[in-house]
């Protein structure tokens, strides 16, 4: 085995190592409750992720045996992941760039408006066909009854950082005035008028905040910030990937070349 090959099967290694951490990541938001109702971008990480595995394997095969069709093959298919990464990447940069949280005076946690983040979240995420099976799904998962355990009076939870999530569902807006008897439940609005959702605020335990605007917003910043985090694992991978790829293709011409050579020469 050539040199050349040499190096585009170690480079083949790398790729593939890459592809580890982009499944890690969809599997990382798969674990979470905002994630695990709403199947949106976990699927295509996943999925991209373990093609990237494949290819790189096929890649590693074609440099080790020398197969030349094998690695054109792998520098295409590669080259069409790439650029599928990086589409992915924009898109979940460009429709988690707008936050809908705003501080409440006086609470260690935020509260977020629908209006707040971007158009296609709300129309295909949060729309209301979709949020009929996706507020069950979160009243399934148990989010909100967890904050029981950890906050027993309004002091300590008021100065809590919550998740957007459990900050929009769990409980009824503090513009509404409700009185703390504990993070699940609340009494005695003082200024029901304040917010349309204070009217949908319900102490049972399987409605609670799941119909409020307040809750679609939550998940959408839950789901923001998530999506972020898992942004930097993937920007980090596809900047390795991209230079691997241009090394391999100077690798393959090279291996071309030399080949080549060795025709006219025989």
């Amino acid at each position: 085995m050539g040199v050349s090959n040499n190096i585009t099967a170690v480079l083949n290694i790398v790729a593939l190592l890459c592809s580890i951490p982009i499944i890690a990541a969809g599997k990382w938001l798969d674990q979470k409750p905002d994630n695990a109702c709403v199947h949106l971008i976990r699927w295509p990480v996943i999925l991209l992720g373990f093609l990237i595995l494949l290819v790189s394997l096929a890649g590693f095969v074609g440099a080790y045996r020398y197969k030349e069709t094998l690695l054109a093959f792998y520098l295409c298919c590669m080259a069409i992941l790439i650029a599928l990464l990086l589409i992915l990447l924009v898109f979940a940069f460009v429709v988690t760039r707008p936050d809908g949280s705003y501080d409440v005076p006086g609470k260690g946690y935020k509260e977020y408006r629908l209006d707040g983040y971007s158009a296609w979240l709300r129309d295909h995420v949060v729309d209301n066909k979709s949020w009929r099976k996706i507020k069950a799904c979160l009243a399934d998962t148990g989010v909100c009854p967890k904050l029981t355990q950890k906050f027993i009076t309004a002091d300590q939870f008021f100065a809590a950082h919550i998740s957007p999530l459990q900050s929009g569902c769990c409980k009824p807006p503090t513009i509404c005035g409700y009185t703390f008897v504990n993070p699940i439940q609340w009494t005695n609005p003082t200024n029901p008028t304040g917010d349309p959702d204070c009217y949908l605020w319900s102490n049972d335990q399987t409605q609670l905040c799941y119909n409020c605007n307040s809750c679609r917003a939550g998940l959408l910043g839950n789901l923001r910030t998530e999506w972020r985090k898992g942004n930097i694992i993937l920007i980090v991978a596809v900047v390795l990937l991209i230079l691997v790829y241009v090394i391999a293709c100077s690798a393959f011409r090279n291996v071309q070349s030399e080949e080549l050579f060795s025709r006219r020469k025989h």
